[in-house]
C-alpha cells in the first residue's frame, strides 16, 4: 500500500503545520552549547528541497535519517537567516516500497514528445548525408538509446538535473548552434549541429537515475561521458558504408573537447572553430538553466542576492520568479524559434579633408606637449619594469597557493568545477 505523500516542499509556508513524507538528501551532526547532539537534515521531493534541525533523540534517529532513506516528518515551516527551513518535531522511518517514487524524482517542465519531434526535425535538416545517417541510426525510435536519452538527466546536481533534462539541454544547444550558423557562414553547420546533438550522448551510461538522488555508474566514474560518447559514435559510424574517416575524427574531436579545458575534464582542447563554439554554447545553456533554478527556488519578489555559490565561486544577483516585473523563466527548448535578421551593412563615412588636416595637427601638438626628456623616460621605464616583476611574483605565489588548495580537496563533493567538469 502506498502512503499518502502529504505536503510538497514548494507548498510549505512560514508558520504552516507540516506533515509529509520526504527523501533524505544530506545528514550531518552538530552539538549545542551544552554539548547535546543534534542532527541537521536536508530533505527533498520532486518540488524542491529544504533543511532543518532535529533537536531530540539524535542518536536514536540517526540510523533512519541516512541519505537515500524515506522519512515522515511532523513539524512546522519557519525561516532562519532569511532561508526557509523546517522545525522538525517528529521523525518516522518509511519503507521505500510504501512510496510512489514519482513524487520524489524531479522532472522538467517541457513536453518530452514535443522535444523528440524537434530533435528529429533538426536531424532531418542536416544536409551531409553521412552525418544525417549517423544521427538517424542513433536516435531512431526503435533503438533503446532514444528512450534512455529522453528520460536521463543532464547532470547529477548542477544543471538540468531532472528527468528529461538531457533531452531538453541537447535540443536547446542544437537550436543555439542552428542560429549561430546563420550568423557566421564559415561555420560547418552540419558538423556543429551533429556535435550539439551528440555532445552528451555518453551521459545515458555515465549517470544513474533509476532512483534519487542521481549518481554515477562505475563506467561513468572510470571512463566518463566524453569518452563513452566518442566511442559510441565511432561504433555507429563504422557500420555506415563509406563514412569519411576525417569527418569522424572531427566529430569525435567536438565530443572530446566540449568541456573546453583539461581541468574541466576534456582530454583534448578545442582546435577547430566548431569545437570552440560548441563548448561555449553548452556552457551558456547550462548557466542559464542554473539561474532559472535559483529563480524558481525563491518566493521573494524583485531582485535579490543568492547564497554563495561555491561551484561558481561568487554570489549571484537574480530576479525572483514571483516578481511582478519578471517574466516567467521558460526553457530555451520550449520557446518559439527565433527569427534571425541579417545585420545592416556598415557604411563608411569619409571625413572632409580640412577636418582630417586639423585633426592631424592637433595630434602632433598633443604628442609634442607630452614628450619627456630621455632621462625621465628611462626612469619611468625602469619603474614600470619593477612593478611588472612584482605583479608576476604575486601571480606566481597565488598560483602556488591555489594548487595547494586544490590538492586538499580530496572528496568528490569538495572538488570545484575546474576539477570535476560539473557543468559538462
Amino acid at each position: 500500500m502506498t502512503l499518502n505523500k502529504g505536503i510538497f516542499i514548494n507548498q510549505i509556508k512560514e508558520g504552516d503545520a507540516v506533515e509529509g513524507v520526504f527523501l533524505v538528501k544530506e545528514l550531518s551532526h552538530g552539538e549545542t552549547k551544552t554539548k547535546k547532539l543534534f542532527l541537521r537534515l536536508t530533505v527533498l521531493d520532486k518540488s524542491g528541497e529544504i533543511g532543518g534541525p532535529v533537536w531530540d533523540n539524535a542518536e536514536t534517529l540517526a540510523p533512519y535519517c541516512q541519505p537515500g532513506c524515506f522519512i515522515q516528518i511532523s513539524g512546522q515551516g519557519e525561516r532562519y537567516r532569511d532561508t526557509p527551513q523546517l522545525r522538525i518535531n517528529r521523525v518516522t522511518a518509511v519503507n521505500a516500497n510504501e512510496v510512489d517514487l514519482a513524487d520524489f524524482m524531479p522532472s522538467g517542465e517541457v513536453n518530452h514528445q514535443e522535444l523528440k519531434r524537434e530533435l528529429h526535425a533538426l536531424i532531418a535538416g542536416i544536409k551531409n548525408h553521412h552525418l544525417r545517417r549517423l544521427l538517424s541510426s542513433i536516435f531512431q525510435d526503435s533503438s533503446g538509446i532514444l528512450a534512455q536519452f529522453t528520460t536521463a538527466p543532464a547532470a547529477k546536481t548542477m544543471h538540468h538535473a531532472y528527468l528529461g533534462g538531457l533531452l531538453e539541454h541537447t535540443v536547446a544547444v542544437a537550436r543555439l548552434a542552428a542560429v549561430i550558423s546563420t550568423l557566421y557562414p564559415a561555420i560547418d553547420r552540419d558538423l556543429l549541429l551533429a556535435g550539439a546533438l551528440l555532445h552528451d550522448l555518453g551521459k545515458i551510461e555515465e549517470l544513474t537515475y533509476e532512483s534519487y538522488p542521481f549518481g554515477y555508474s562505475s563506467r561513468g566514474r572510470l571512463v566518463g561521458h566524453l569518452v563513452i560518447g566518442a566511442e559510441a559514435i565511432r561504433e555507429k559510424a563504422t557500420v555506415i558504408p563509406e563514412f569519411p574517416p576525417e569527418l569522424l575524427e572531427r566529430l569525435q574531436h567536438l565530443i572530446l573537447s566540449h568541456h573546453g579545458r583539461h581541468e574541466f575534464g576534456s582530454p583534448t582542447l578545442p582546435m577547430i572553430q566548431e569545437a570552440f563554439i560548441l563548448h561555449l554554447l553548452d556552457d551558456l545553456d547550462a548557466k542559464v538553466n542554473y539561474f532559472a533554478k535559483l529563480s524558481r527556488q525563491t518566493e521573494q519578489p524583485g531582485y535579490q542576492w543568492s547564497e554563495y555559490q561555491r561551484h561558481l565561486e561568487r554570489f549571484l544577483y537574480f530576479r525572483g520568479h514571483n516578481s511582478a516585473e519578471a517574466q516567467p523563466v521558460v526553457p530555451l527548448a520550449a520557446q518559439p524559434k527565433p527569427l534571425v535578421t541579417a545585420p545592416a551593412p556598415i557604411r563608411t563615412i569619409q571625413a572632409p579633408a580640412e577636418t582630417t588636416q586639423t585633426s592631424a595637427k592637433a595630434t602632433q601638438a598633443q604628442e609634442s606637449s607630452l614628450s619627456l626628456p630621455i632621462n625621465q623616460k628611462n626612469s619611468d621605464s625602469v619603474a614600470a619594469n619593477q612593478v611588472s616583476q612584482e605583479k608576476s611574483a604575486a601571480i606566481a605565489t597565488k598560483s602556488v597557493s591555489q594548487k595547494k588548495r586544490d590538492a586538499i580537496a580530496t572528496s568528490e563533493e569538495d572538488l570545484t568545477p575546474r576539477q570535476k567538469g560539473l557543468w559538462g
